[in-house]
């Protein structure tokens, strides 16, 4: 079982230190490389993504990934963000379905920013098509002034694009999904206005006929974006767009306690996987120990399950994170009076506690 460590920037090498040492603690034979990747793999090769990087993530069973980004590369060309690794990953690896799990536990049903009824046993898993929409569309263009800023510039423009394949295999995977949840799916979309909506909720139905077990509705996503802090456990599967599922992932998070608990998993047909905390780098508190590890400590443990075949020692990271929760662990983002702050590193060893 090979797995290529990328750490990436701000925060991501201190929570991703951590998720290591908790994959080292199990009684199992990995194979780990470390790269550089985003700002840092920038700063040494010049490209957030060099071709040593993509190589090992090409070779690799499954990818661990911290968060790339930091504010002093915004001036930089696109192509040349640290972002661009992660749309680089995407589209070399095709890792087109995204899961992202929102589950409040329910020892942080307080943290939540909503009322404790309505978070208390929430579970949702969004599952949000990676390789496509505006992020992906093609033509993509701008008229830009000679310095590469868009000062003076007369119009900007990115297209929004499906194709029949894209959308009927997320389509899929959604439906096989809801089959080990609740047999339920909502299909978000803005079909009232984008013909390449109108597009995806049309191919849904069609492939919906193939899962007759399994109910279909579907939500414009500003009605969706309401209904997730109105009423969140109405939904089970959410299955939509790249640009919508960026978004409403994000939202469903903070219904959890904290954005520092979501793991998520990015596949492709061959369940290689990219594993990553549903965060980005934080680069204001990078390097003061603060950071909350166990969004990427819960993302190792869906490796595990998804790619590397290996579902009790996901359940024995995940039942580790329920109990250092029990115990009252608790890092800033997470904390409340009456428990105990932790630093990054000691929620880390916390963990490892629990697992033993």
């Amino acid at each position: 079982m090979k797995i290529a460590i990328l750490p990436g920037d701000g925060i991501g090498t201190e929570i991703v230190a951590e998720a290591v040492k908790v994959l080292e603690a199990l009684d199992l034979k990995f194979e780990m490389e470390q790269a550089l990747v985003g700002g840092a793999a920038y700063e040494a090769h010049g490209h957030p993504l060099p071709e040593s990087t993509l190589n090992l993530a090409k070779q690799a069973d499954a990818i661990l990934f911290g968060a790339v980004g930091d504010w002093k590369y915004d001036k930089l060309d696109r192509p040349l963000r640290p972002e661009q690794a992660i749309l680089g990953l995407r589209k070399n690896l095709g890792l087109f379905a995204n899961f992202r799990p929102a589950i409040c536990y329910e020892e942080l049903v307080g943290a939540s920013s909503l009322k404790p009824e309505l978070v208390s046993g929430l579970d949702i898993l969004i599952i949000r098509e990676l390789t496509g929409d505006i992020y992906f569309g093609q033509p993509r263009g701008r008229r830009i002034s000679p310095d590469g800023a868009f000062a003076g510039a007369d119009e900007a423009f990115d297209t929004m694009r499906y194709t029949r394949p894209e959308v009927e295999r997320i389509a899929r995977v959604a439906f096989e999904a809801a089959r080990k949840r609740s047999k339920r799916v909502t299909s978000v979309d803005k079909a009232n206005v984008l013909e390449t909506f109108q597009f995806w909720k049309d191919i849904v139905i069609e492939v919906h006929k193939d899962y007759p077990d399994v109910a279909l509705d579907h939500m414009y996503v500003d009605n969706a974006a309401m209904q997730l802090v109105k009423e969140p456990k109405r939904f089970d599967v959410v299955v939509t767009g790249n640009m919508f599922g960026d978004i409403l992932s994000d939202e469903a998070s903070m219904l959890t306690g904290s954005i520092g608990m979501l793991p998520s998993a990015s596949l492709n047909t061959q369940n290689q996987g990219l594993y990553e905390p549903s965060h980005g780098s934080a680069p204001d508190i990078a390097g003061k120990g603060i950071a909350n590890p166990l969004a990427t400590i819960l993302s190792a443990a869906m490796m595990l399950r998804f790619s590397l075949n290996q579902t009790e020692a996901a359940d024995r990271i995940e039942a580790a994170v329920k109990k250092v929760l029990a115990q009252g662990f608790r890092t800033a983002d997470i904390y409340s009076p009456g428990t105990q702050k932790v630093s990054t590193a000691q929620m880390g060893q916390a963990v490892l506690k629990a697992l033993a």
